[in-house]
């Protein structure tokens, strides 16, 4: 169903956006990873995906709080794909604490104002 097409999903090296990725390879697409974690288990996990689905599944560690990040790794999916197909905008802020530490003001914080300065201008040019 979505064989040649390519989806960029932030936020993708667990948890929801893991599911998500596996998904869209499933269907058949290619798919870049994106997001933090143990270099070795990202591997294993791309490289899974990649073999359950024969599809092409990079990844890039882009922070999503950092423009010339978003810039490379928007250079890297065009590079590798020609452009980005679907965007799946998964990536978050987690503030870790137990709930008596947990300060109310972290709840009102998220990826608003840095996905629109720094993601959308970069991604927009680069969708089909």
């Amino acid at each position: 169903m979505l064989k040649g097409k390519t989806a960029l999903v932030t936020g993708s090296t667990s948890g929801i956006g893991l599911g998500i990725a596996e998904a869209l390879a499933a269907q058949g697409a290619n798919v870049v990873l994106n997001g933090f974690g143990d270099a070795a288990e990202i591997e294993r996990l791309r490289a899974g995906i990649e073999a359950r689905h024969q599809v092409r599944i990079d990844y890039n560690g882009a922070d999503m709080s950092n423009a010339e990040a978003i810039e490379a790794m928007m250079n890297q999916a065009i590079v590798a794909h020609g452009a980005v197909d679907i965007l799946v905008n998964n990536a978050g802020i987690q503030y870790v604490a137990a709930v008596e530490d947990f300060p109310v003001a972290s709840g009102t914080r998220s990826s608003r104002s840095t996905f629109r300065r720094h993601f959308t201008p970069r991604v927009s040019r680069c969708l089909r």
